[in-house]
């Protein structure tokens, strides 16, 4: 039976359907829009929980670590390196120095050593030269990256998320790879308890965007649980 479209739509704004599916459209907007905010609360309440616990226990492991970099050459403690965060907004990433004062400088001398390819994104190398000896250690146990719990308090950094990578990588990235950018940065990330170096730059991002669409939480959890036998055994780790 043909249904006459201006009869159809006259007899449903009559009869109170269109205002019931207007108010049922509100509603679940709120209840996604609540959602969502819930989840971004839980996450940044657990970043919060989990950084000040994490340098109050490592307390200890920070003053000698740094103790030993001071006395292994005379150099800053800390480096602070530009970043590409959430939306492409650049921030300062803490570590604690694990290569000579001029690595930067070197690393244009070593690309063709690069273990993720001459023309490869990111720069990885197992025998860097530019690492110190205690770099070396601090380095295979992810204690480099401790400082980086101070990103996380201050809001730029996660937990968990995408590892950030450094302007020069991100100016050679290709559309599909942008895709890692829509969420903050983390300090451990699931390629980071899969393989981390090990693993080249496509196999990273096709990770990272699976975190991407599965981030909730509990799985943030998980993956923290995760990383701490992955930092032990330290596979992948240069």
């Amino acid at each position: 039976m043909k249904i006459d479209p201006a009869s159809y739509w006259s007899q449903i704004v009559r009869d109170g359907t269109l205002e019931r599916w207007n108010r049922d459209a509100r509603r679940k907007i709120r209840i996604w829009r609540g959602t969502v905010l819930l989840a971004r609360a839980l996450k940044r309440g657990l970043d919060i929980v989990g950084a000040l616990a994490a340098l109050c226990l490592f307390a200890p492991i920070f003053v000698l670590t740094a103790i030993l970099i001071k006395l292994e050459d005379r150099g800053p403690v800390f480096f602070c390196q530009p970043r590409v965060g959430a939306g492409g907004r650049l921030f300062g990433i803490w570590k604690f120095r694990s290569m000579v004062v001029n690595a930067d400088k070197i690393k244009d001398q070593l690309l063709e050593a690069n273990q993720h390819g001459q023309t490869g994104v990111t720069f990885k190398m197992k025998d860097d030269p530019r690492i110190t000896k205690v770099g070396k250690w601090i380095r295979k146990l992810s204690i480099d990256e401790f400082p980086q719990f101070y990103n996380v308090l201050r809001g730029n950094m996660s937990l968990v998320g995408p590892r950030p990578p450094v302007p020069r990588e991100v100016a050679t990235y290709k559309a599909s790879h942008l895709r890692r950018l829509r969420v903050k940065p983390g300090i451990t990330c699931l390629w980071q308890i899969g393989g981390r170096a090990d693993i080249d730059f496509e196999g990273q991002v096709r990770l990272d965007l699976q975190y991407i669409r599965s981030s909730n939480v509990l799985y943030d959890i998980l993956i923290l649980l995760k990383t701490v036998p992955a930092v032990l055994f330290g596979k992948g780790a240069y």
